[in-house]
């Protein structure tokens, strides 16, 4: 009968393994789709908020990879690989820095309704993004990281949007660079959170070790 509960269990952990991995590979599909659509859309129109949307969405793709490398791996490996995901945040939040710093440079009037069309579509991907990692938000530090990389999408949509809407009204580049400042501090604070819940997992880690050993 264990022998029996065993087996039962195994498939389970292997199916929602299996499960985790399908999801990855979706998001991590659509991000590359969405990245290559910002890109060309920040080029075209000359928005910093873009470029930022579109960095973001090439730093979340590394991000799936990475959650993809992990499934059904220990909790410490995904605690380490969830620091990666950070440092990856916060290279995608200095591009966005320097992408700024070169707009203020050389300052012109982005073109709103390429920034609005690309908008749009990037805040449907990501919704899409976000709907299928929900039901793995909590819990299992490999897909709430990447949860939390989704969530911080749908806010970058939302914010790229209001920035179109606002160069067409004020008819000024400077609502696309206080929306692209506005997400450098949001991958500045994912980065640190996203650190910060894998320093926890780690230090539990060492913690229980220390105590077994003892």
């Amino acid at each position: 009968m264990s022998d029996c509960c065993g087996c039962g269990k195994t498939l389970e952990v292997e199916r929602m393994q299996a499960r985790q991995r399908r999801v990855l590979w979706l998001v991590l599909a659509i991000n590359l789709l969405t990245f290559a659509m910002m890109m060309l859309a920040a080029w075209h129109s000359g928005s910093a908020s873009l470029l930022s949307g579109s960095l973001d969405n090439l730093g979340d793709a590394l991000t799936y990879a990475l959650s993809l490398a992990v499934v059904g791996a220990s909790v410490a490996a995904k605690a380490r690989v969830a620091m990666l995901k950070a440092v990856f945040i916060l290279c995608a939040a200095l591009a966005v820095a320097a992408g700024i710093g070169w707009k203020l440079a050389h300052p012109h009037l982005p073109l709103f309704e390429s920034m609005g069309i690309a908008a749009l579509l990037n805040l449907a991907a990501n919704l899409l993004c976000l709907r299928l990692l929900w039901p793995y938000r909590q819990g299992d530090i490999n897909l709430a990281s990447a949860w939390a990389c989704s969530l911080n999408d749908v806010y970058e949509g939302g914010a790229v949007i209001l920035a179109a809407l606002a160069v067409w009204a004020f008819g000024a580049g400077w609502p696309d660079l206080l929306i692209a400042v506005a997400l450098l501090l949001l991958f500045l604070r994912s980065a640190w959170r996203v650190a910060r819940a894998a320093w926890h997992e780690l230090r539990g880690q060492d913690e229980g070790c220390t105590g077994s050993a003892s």
